[in-house]
Order: structure tokens, then C-alpha cells, then sequence
């Protein structure tokens, strides 16, 4: 694992909390390395790059799995980094021993490009963001044999083309693998009802993006995220209207991908 030096970072300030852990903008001073310079037989770097930080809850009771799954996410954001969000390593803050996660920023999440442009986009841009979504999925689940656990719109985020962020870091690092945590409208009935995360209930998540894409609104955005949405809805079969005008392949994509039988669902090669 990379342990980026705190006093390397500066301009350091709070921009939101999600889910279990704060985020920050910095600028990293040094930057990430990016072209072998064989004159002066050096990496280059980029110099005053401008980076997200993700401070992580919990981390003093981490244990073996959590720092695996670090280790895991550095080293398949860095190999797909067309794909997934890079994540240049972790640096830990000296006020209080908590280690945070120092990632590449992006422009915007999901949600707010959603908010921004829905109304402007055609069916074929809404289909381009669903397979660069769907791409960097299969890199995660059949190049890198990871499960996500966590998709949703504010870890998809686009520069050039949409990208998967957080991978592996959807919950606290004290939590144990069947707890429930994350996004619950996103989150499959079957991981809702106590087993444990797989491959299918990413796929779960991808349907969810999906009506999100379609409708420009998150799914159950009128209900409140709670309790009763999970066991008495989400878990019952209950789903999202279908938008009228969705293309027919399209829908019935959404319809197999948020089946209750995870079986039923296709996997992210077939998609």
C-alpha cells in the first residue's frame, strides 16, 4: 500500500460527507507520475494536482480484509484507470491518526450531470453512459474477480467518459460483509434480507442506474430511505415505473437486471 505524505497535500477543504466518510478537495503538491522522462532517466510528475481525499470512519479498528481491499482497489484503479477512478494511495492525518483515501477528481458524479443535462440528452447519449457504466463493471468483476457493493449515482463520475469510484470502500471498515450499508435504494432485495453481497446484486444496482438514466430522477425519490422502503417494498418487488418512451431492449435490460432471483439477472459479460 502507498502512503502518500500529509504535509504534501495543501488547500485542503471539507466538501460533503457520503455515506461513512467525509471528502475533501486538496492539491497534492508533487502530483502523480505520468511519462518516463529517458533523458534524465526520471518520472515525470504533474505537479499541483488537484485531488479528492476520502477520510474513512473507523479505520483505527481496521483489520486484515480492509487493508487487502485498499490494497485492491490502488492496484485495479491504476491497471483500468480509462475505467475506474484512480486511487494514488492513502495518506493518514496527524491530528487524529485517520487515513484517507487520496483519489483523482473528476468533474461531476452522476446525479448532477443527470440534473444538468437530462432533458438535453437523446437516447443514444443515455445508452453511451450505461455501457462506458457496464465496461468499467465487467473490468471489475471478470478482469479483477471484485465486487463493488456499493453502486450508485454519486460514485459513478465523468471527466472524459463515466467512470466507477470507490471501489471496495462502500461502508465502514469495522463493518463486517453482511451488513447492510450504502445507497438502499440501490442496494439488492436479496443483500437487503441479510445475505451477502455477489456479483448479481451489482448487476441489481446497474438497473437501478439505468431507470436513473432514463428518468433523470434517483429511484424512490419520493419515498424516505428508511426501514420500511428495504423490507416492505425493495424486499416485496416492489420497483420503479418504467418511463414512458424507455426503448424496449432497454427496458427489458432494466426488468432482468432488478429480478428478485439473482439467478435471473444477467452477469456484466453478457451485458
Amino acid at each position: 500500500m502507498i502512503i502518500l505524505p500529509y504535509d504534501n497535500l495543501e488547500n485542503i477543504k471539507y466538501l460533503t460527507k457520503g455515506g461513512y466518510s467525509e471528502i475533501y478537495t486538496a492539491v497534492w503538491i508533487d502530483g502523480s507520475y505520468y511519462l518516463w522522462d529517458s533523458k534524465g532517466q526520471q518520472l515525470k510528475r504533474f505537479r499541483k494536482q488537484n485531488v479528492v481525499l476520502k477520510r474513512l470512519e473507523n479505520v483505527e479498528s481496521a483489520n486484515k480484509r480492509w487493508f487487502k481491499e485498499a490494497s485492491s482497489h490502488l492496484y485495479i484503479s491504476n491497471i483500468w484507470s480509462d475505467a475506474i477512478v484512480q486511487c494514488y494511495g492513502l495518506t493518514k492525518d496527524p491530528l487524529n491518526g485517520d487515513y484517507m483515501l487520496v483519489m483523482n477528481k473528476l468533474d461531476a458524479n452522476l446525479r448532477q450531470y443527470l440534473q444538468k443535462n437530462h432533458n438535453q440528452l437523446s437516447w443514444n447519449e443515455r445508452i453511451r453512459i450505461v455501457v462506458d457504466i457496464i465496461d468499467a463493471l465487467h473490468k471489475i468483476h471478470h478482469s479483477e474477480n471484485a465486487i463493488h457493493r456499493d453502486l450508485h449515482s454519486g460514485n459513478i463520475l465523468f471527466k472524459t467518459k463515466f467512470c466507477i469510484s470507490d471501489l471496495g470502500f462502500c461502508g465502514p471498515a469495522d463493518k463486517p460483509l453482511k451488513s447492510i450499508y450504502g445507497n438502499l435504494p440501490y442496494i439488492a432485495p436479496e443483500v437487503i434480507a441479510g445475505k451477502e453481497t455477489t456479483f448479481k446484486s451489482d448487476v441489481y444496482s446497474i438497473a437501478m442506474l439505468m431507470w436513473e438514466i432514463s428518468s433523470g430522477q434517483p429511484p424512490f425519490n419520493n419515498y424516505e430511505h428508511d426501514y420500511y422502503l428495504a423490507m416492505m417494498n425493495i424486499v416485496n418487488g416492489i420497483r420503479p415505473k418504467i418511463v414512458p418512451g424507455t426503448p424496449l431492449e432497454y427496458k427489458n435490460l432494466i426488468i432482468q437486471c432488478w429480478d428478485a432471483n439473482p439467478l435471473n439477472r444477467p452477469d456484466a459479460k453478457i451485458l
